[in-house]
């Protein structure tokens, strides 16, 4: 039996095979159209979702039981001794706080370590990629929580918006001003630091609204992110949920904007694509944790 391995959920971007292929357990969230319940990847294809939500279907998103977590990790700990369980962020659901109490309980106390490091899509995925890495320098599950979290504040997620219309349907913006938004041509970004997330500002058409991430990111690593960047200890990164045309241009319009850096571009899972819309585009960044 291995001694450490890590478990997360599909907001972080990974699917079922990349997951077995990283040995990663992964954990379906559960989300919503038309009042029937679907789990990416398990029950409807991103092709298929896409397909409902352009046609009306009505979206939300719902925590996965706490069976289904117990299950899962029951799974997990039939091949390792310990577990680092890598969840959205608390910022934006509950199913975090549900982990982490179910954590204290027994069987799980002291094999469980649930990481809060208000991360999702992209900076998520990136933290299991961490997360493996430490891992192998042979850090426990404990020793890698508390890196992962002492890391919380060093990343960041600018997503760009083609249509008003998801955040409508999710309750995060009025009918009225959605209605307005769409009359101006108004595309708005959207900012998430530390878990939170809020509107940065209101672009004039798609294209303005790309060139404002850009000189977000552009500004984040000229002062939040200067001393990482000078040490070569961050990763920049895409998130997409627009077609493969749209997202390949992305990254070489981020690419042209930050030479000599790699850029990994990801799908947004469906979860966050419901309250996004098809035709999003996010540019962010995650810092190495610092080594204990």
């Amino acid at each position: 039996m291995k001694k450490t391995g890590v478990v997360t959920d599909s907001h972080s971007s990974i699917k079922p095979a990349e997951a077995a292929k990283l040995g990663v357990l992964l954990l379906p969230m559960p989300f919503y159209l038309d009042d029937e319940c679907y789990y990416e990847d398990v029950t409807i294809t991103r092709e298929e979702f896409f397909e409902k939500v352009r046609g009306g279907a009505k979206v939300s998103t719902s925590q996965p039981t706490p069976d289904a977590v117990c299950k899962l990790w029951d799974q997990a700990l039939e091949q390792f001794e310990e577990i680092v369980y890598i969840p959205l962020s608390s910022a934006l659901s509950g199913a975090c706080g549900t982990a982490m109490m179910l954590a204290q309980e027994e069987p799980y106390a002291g094999k469980v370590f649930v990481v809060d490091n208000g991360r999702v899509s992209s900076t998520q995925k990136r933290t299991v990629l961490d997360a493996l890495e430490l891992i192998e320098e042979g850090y426990s599950a404990g020793q890698i929580k508390e890196m992962l979290e002492a890391a919380r504040e060093r990343s960041m997620i600018y997503i760009g918006v083609e249509t008003l219309e998801f955040l409508k349907r999710g309750g995060r913006i009025s009918k009225t001003s959605a209605a307005l938004g769409s009359l101006m041509n108004i595309r708005p970004v959207l900012k998430f630091s530390t878990g939170i997330l809020e509107t940065y500002k209101k672009c004039h058409g798609f294209h303005r609204a790309k060139k404002e991430m850009i000189d977000a990111m552009k500004n984040e690593f000229a002062t939040n992110f200067k001393e990482e960047v000078e040490k070569g200890e961050i990763y920049l990164l895409a998130a997409s949920s627009a077609s493969k045309e749209a997202s390949d241009e992305w990254v070489k319009e981020i690419q042209e904007a930050f030479p000599g850096m790699d850029v990994v571009c990801d799908e947004l899972s469906l979860g966050v694509s419901c309250h996004i819309g098809p035709g999003g585009l996010g540019i962010g960044c995650s810092c190495k944790p610092r080594r204990i």
